[in-house]
């Protein structure tokens, strides 16, 4: 894993969201900005970012409207690591409430 590409990512809270909504598939950036709540402003900002970083890929550069970006390799192997990272905290919180509860 490229780590200064991962610290990157792990850096913003826009650029963890936008990095984990790739991961399902490729999208726009109307259909990312719906899915985390977020002003497409933010979701197109963040998106040049991470295409600066090689971190997604814009399938349809050659469109003005409705582009469709997919996450890099590098930026698949970020996704999966977050989405691993984001399991075990909730096993980890799981584990904590069922210990509070039986003392």
């Amino acid at each position: 894993m490229d780590w200064k590409k991962y610290g990157y990512v792990v850096s913003g809270d826009y650029r963890k969201k936008v990095v984990t909504s790739l991961l399902e598939s490729p999208k726009t950036p109307k259909q990312i900005a719906v899915e985390i709540n977020v002003y497409l402003s933010h979701v197109s900002k963040t998106l040049n970012e991470l295409q600066r970083m090689d971190i997604a890929v814009c399938l349809t550069p050659e469109l003005r409207r409705g582009r469709v970006y997919q996450l890099s390799e590098d930026g698949k192997e970020i996704a999966n690591h977050l989405r691993s990272q984001s399991i075990q905290k909730q096993r980890g919180s799981a584990h904590n409430q069922k210990e509070k509860g039986t003392n």
